[in-house]
């Protein structure tokens, strides 16, 4: 049974998180997503989610495609592998050859971790959401 895993913040939930997790769960027999916790999610980008943890947790727990929800308390894509031991790890074609994710995958290379990249929904992101929904409250119009 090939057990793979994949991650995010999830907030202001839209059809790019969704196409992610659709697209995971046809390559694999059982999705396990990480929903990182406001407190890591405050860590790296320097601001609170919209959406709580609990509820962002349970916005994905109801997806037909995910299998398990798991806290992602750190950014550490290794200890998660040590913990959960899953086959493969999917993430946004955005990150593919960045510095960063050069280092996390020649770390999961070496324990025989696949990681293989989605495209990314051009277009979306909760961060554009969010842009305009602070300009419709504050202006009135997008």
């Amino acid at each position: 049974m090939n057990i793979d895993y994949t991650t995010g913040v999830y907030d202001l939930f839209h059809i790019g998180h969704l196409n992610v997790l659709r697209n995971a769960r046809s390559m694999c027999d059982k999705l396990g997503v990480g929903v990182s916790t406001d407190k890591l999610v405050y860590e790296y980008k320097q601001k609170h989610p919209v959406i709580p943890f609990i509820e962002r947790s349970e916005i994905i727990r109801s997806i037909k495609y995910v299998d398990a929800v798991i806290a992602q308390e750190s950014m550490d894509k290794y200890a998660a592998w040590e913990k959960l031991r899953f086959d493969s790890m999917f993430v946004g074609d955005d990150w593919f050859k960045t510095p960063k994710w050069e280092d996390i995958q020649g770390q999961l290379d070496q324990v025989g971790v696949r990681v293989v990249y989605l495209p990314n929904t051009k277009g979306t992101s909760s961060t554009l959401i969010n842009q305009v929904l602070v300009k419709l409250r504050n202006d009135g119009e997008p």
